[in-house]
């Protein structure tokens, strides 16, 4: 009876152990059918990095004791604020224009007086009656505004350059005309200087030189590179011509313009001379105006006009005499 048993057991364990291969077999041909999967390699950089990286980022878990507790990440939402562009731009004009506001309407920018160099006749009172930056805001003075208004209202100003520094400061640098002549024509007279150009006296300046005009001057040239200079009144050949001649003036005769014969005076012995108006010849025609008029002396003429226009040509008016006259008085 045991042995039945027994036998019993051991094909119960031999069945067991055949179904249990036969099991194994199956799966492992299943196995072996299944398509393989592709081999990713790896950096061993990136394998390094991922390391480091998973070390930093380790966790913990950590067991309370306490059943059915668990911790959860908290959550904190943070809203974006969204700027609007509008608003800002508002914002930012509404700032720029209360900047300007203050920079117009306060004192401490505005230009109490100006700083004038470079004058010797006219005065700071004179220039700051015409620039028009007293009372303004330093922010509203244009320097060539200011050059343009000085250049224009006083022709003798060579030069002008105007400055602005903050807070309220205005330099104005000028450089003056030195006058050469004085012009006198139809009751008044004006400064020429030795470019020709003409404007009003101020002060007194020595050794002038003056001239009478019986007639209008011919004008000069306007300069074509400083368009805010004065046009000359008269041609600087004429101007040099006036002061070649002006040494030899004599001393109680004035110089004299005539339109058809130029530059010349009315002698001290009453008659009239004429050089003309080129300055090139001038010393020559002084010459010949000398011999002239010693050979007139010498032979007892008295001329009433000497012209030496051109040298090479002179000529003269004698005094004509009434032989009449001198019968009828027995002479």
């Amino acid at each position: 009876m045991s042995d039945k048993q027994e036998t019993t057991r051991s094909d119960a364990a031999r069945q067991r152990r055949a179904q249990r291969t036969v099991k194994e077999l199956a799966q492992t041909g299943k196995r072996a059918l299944r398509p393989v999967a592709p081999v990713a390699r790896v950096d061993p950089a990136r394998k390094v990095a991922n390391h480091k990286r998973a070390a930093k980022q380790r966790r913990f878990n950590i067991a309370l004791g306490l059943p059915e507790i668990h911790l959860h990440k908290p959550s904190v939402a943070v809203q974006r604020l969204h700027a609007s562009w509008r608003m800002v731009s508002i914002s930012v004009a509404a700032l720029l224009a209360l900047v300007i506001y203050l920079a117009l309407s306060l004192p401490f920018f505005r230009v109490p007086n100006a700083t004038v160099l470079g004058n010797n006749r006219l005065t700071r009172e004179d220039i700051e009656s015409v620039t028009g930056v007293i009372g303004q805001s330093i922010f509203t003075v244009q320097p060539d505004e200011v050059t343009a208004r000085l250049r224009m209202n006083y022709p003798e100003l060579l030069s002008v350059q105007v400055n602005v520094y903050l807070p309220n400061h205005v330099y104005i640098t000028i450089t003056e005309r030195q006058p050469v002549i004085v012009w006198q024509q139809d009751g008044g007279y004006t400064w020429i200087d030795s470019t020709g150009v003409a404007f009003r006296p101020h002060g007194l300046v020595a050794g002038l030189v003056p001239v009478i005009g019986l007639a209008v001057p011919p004008a000069g040239t306007p300069p074509l590179d400083n368009p805010l200079s004065a046009p000359p009144f008269i041609k600087k050949e004429l101007v040099e011509a006036i002061l070649a001649l002006a040494p030899n003036v004599p001393g109680d005769s004035t110089m004299v313009f005539d339109s058809s014969f130029g530059l010349g005076w009315t002698d001290t012995h009453g008659w009239k001379s004429f050089f003309g108006t080129s300055a090139q010849d001038m010393p020559l025609k002084v010459r010949v105006y000398q011999s002239l008029v010693d050979s007139l002396i010498k032979r007892g003429t008295t001329p009433v006009f000497i012209s030496v226009v051109y040298p090479d040509a002179p000529y003269y008016r004698a005094v004509e005499v009434d032989y009449k006259d001198l019968t009828d008085s027995g002479q």
